[in-house]
């Protein structure tokens, strides 16, 4: 089934002239000449960008979303291409209404005119995983309220298994043929990718992603999470608060709403750095397709976030090493962003601080004290790499998810606020926050995190004590048990003495056989 998929992918380059989008790229006359060859007898009348979006639509899921996320990267693509992709955020082509519906009755096991009192048919956005309709529900404590009902695409899990598989196999000869495979680690690479988009087929599991997310974010002022309503969840449909609002990618309707775009950036990136630092939760598809901005009411100004299929978690270690890196960069402290480095085992013990210092200093300095719009992303990224490749670091795969959210973070800054400086708005953020991890209120926290567990315990104590101290069968094992290993031992070193006396006998026998056959000739 795989070279059927992978013959699938070699007919949608050539029926869409990707190869000609990528050859006509090369100055090289020979390749020109080559193009006009390889494109002869085909229409190509559309523009490439749209002949890119639609071989991606074509092709699945999976590669919608890698359209998703080069949408994103207008420093690395050119405009015309940059804005088609940006279709794929919320126009990819629905799937049809009767089908969705069969699926929501299949799903809640309801008639639909038993659970909504108005159900609009024509869906309101369609990605690549599922489709939104708007409705009303009939019924119950909530008959009469305004929600939103996504519905899973038939079909979804065999799709992407099938190129999950390809995937593999790929990242397998990568590893195997580059020689730059073993260190970015791309089998396990891919199976952190097939580990979540496997969740995102779950929807119960996104439906308890986004309750979570609402709960870290229920004070916030920045960020506005929907809400879940929980008896109209299965796993193939959710229903959720319906939220309004302008899609973030629309910066002319937000200025003409009165919205502070350049709060609005700075949020965006404390937001980030909140989810990730401070709840190791996050959400980690934020393309703008999924965010939205309050325009009225108490959620003007506001952030709003939808679809959270794919979340990220970050260990407490993990954000330990990712906050004190960040910090450290930020002050351009680069020896410490070495020394990290050598900590965490992302690069080998041996590795000589002082030379990584100098390669990371190389690469950063020159975009401090700079707006987004001046800083060339796609140089950074490969100096950056040259060096990694140099030292020998590791991609560290649980991170993976995080690199693709800060990209569609810088993506989202990039659009609203050229002259956004991320690193001194990150900075005091920063900051504060190793203040309450390290500091005296991280050590107050913690003990009060620890005292319900510590006032069950406390009393106990002196029981504990008296028993371990009087408790003789505990004793009696303890003893027997040092006995046993005694006795084994003994045992091994007799064996080994042994050993070690049969192997000096036949090495004595060897000798003398050797110098005994030579003493006659001499």
């Amino acid at each position: 089934m795989r070279i059927f998929r992978l013959l699938r992918i070699l007919w949608a380059v050539f029926r869409f002239g990707l190869d000609e989008i990528v050859l006509s790229s090369l100055k090289s006359p020979s390749l020109q000449y080559l193009v006009r060859i390889v494109t002869f007898g085909r229409r190509l009348h559309e523009p490439r960008g749209v002949r890119l979006r639609r071989a991606l639509e074509d092709l699945g899921p999976i590669f919608v979303k890698f359209g998703q996320v080069l949408s994103t990267r207008r420093d690395l693509l050119p405009v015309d291409i940059a804005d088609e992709l940006a279709r794929l955020q919320d126009k990819v082509p629905p799937f049809d209404s009767d089908l969705a519906v069969r699926e929501i009755e299949r799903g809640l096991g309801r008639k639909l005119d038993d659970l909504f009192s108005q159900f609009d048919r024509a869906p309101v956005a369609s990605a690549s995983i599922a489709q939104v309709h708007f409705a009303r529900l009939k019924g119950g404590a909530h008959d009469g309220r305004p929600v939103a009902v996504k519905v899973l695409r038939p079909g979804m899990r065999t799709a992407i298994d099938k190129d999950l598989a390809l995937l593999e196999v790929g990242a397998a000869l990568v590893e195997k043929l580059w020689r730059d495979g073993k260190r970015l680690r791309p089998r396990a690479v891919v199976a952190e990718f097939d580990k979540y988009l496997h969740d995102e087929l779950d929807l119960m599991r996104e439906a308890a992603n986004a309750s979570q997310l609402r709960r870290n974010f229920a004070d916030s002022r920045q960020l506005r999470v929907p809400e879940m309503i929980w008896d109209y969840c299965c796993q193939n449909v959710i229903v959720m608060e319906r939220m309004g609002g302008i899609p973030v990618s629309q910066v002319d309707r937000l200025r003409a709403a009165g919205i502070d775009i350049k709060k609005l950036s700075a949020d965006a990136v404390e937001v980030f750095f909140t989810q990730a630092l401070r709840d190791g939760f996050f959400h980690a598809d934020m393309h703008p397709g999924n965010i939205y901005v309050g325009d009225s009411g108490a959620d003007f100004g506001r952030w709003i976030a939808l679809d959270f299929g794919i979340v990220g978690t970050l260990s407490d270690s993990d954000k330990n090493y990712l906050a004190q890196n960040f910090l450290a960069f930020f002050r351009r402290d680069y020896k410490r962003v070495a020394e990290l480095h050598v900590e965490s085992g992302w690069v080998p013990a041996a590795t000589r601080v002082d030379e990584l210092e100098s390669a990371i200093r190389a690469v950063c300095e020159p975009i401090f004290d700079r707006p987004l719009k001046d800083i060339s992303f796609a140089q950074v990224l490969l100096r950056l790499f040259e060096a990694s490749r140099r030292f020998n670091v590791e991609v560290q795969p649980q991170l993976v998810l995080l690199q693709k959210t800060l990209l569609n973070i810088e993506g989202l800054g990039r659009q609203l606020d050229p002259d956004l400086d991320l690193w001194k708005t990150a900075k005091p953020f920063l900051e504060r926050w190793m203040q309450t991890q390290v500091g005296f209120k991280g050590l107050e926290e913690k003990l009060r995190h620890e005292a319900a567990q510590w006032s069950h315990l406390l009393p106990q104590l002196p029981r504990l004590m008296h028993q371990a101290l009087t408790d003789s069968s505990h004793h009696d094992r303890m003893y027997a048990e040092l006995r046993a290993l005694r006795q084994e031992t003994q045992r091994r070193n007799r064996l080994l003495l042994i050993g070690v006396t049969c192997l000096a006998a036949f090495a004595l026998m060897l000798a003398w056989s050797f110098f005994g056959f030579r003493l006659p000739g001499r």
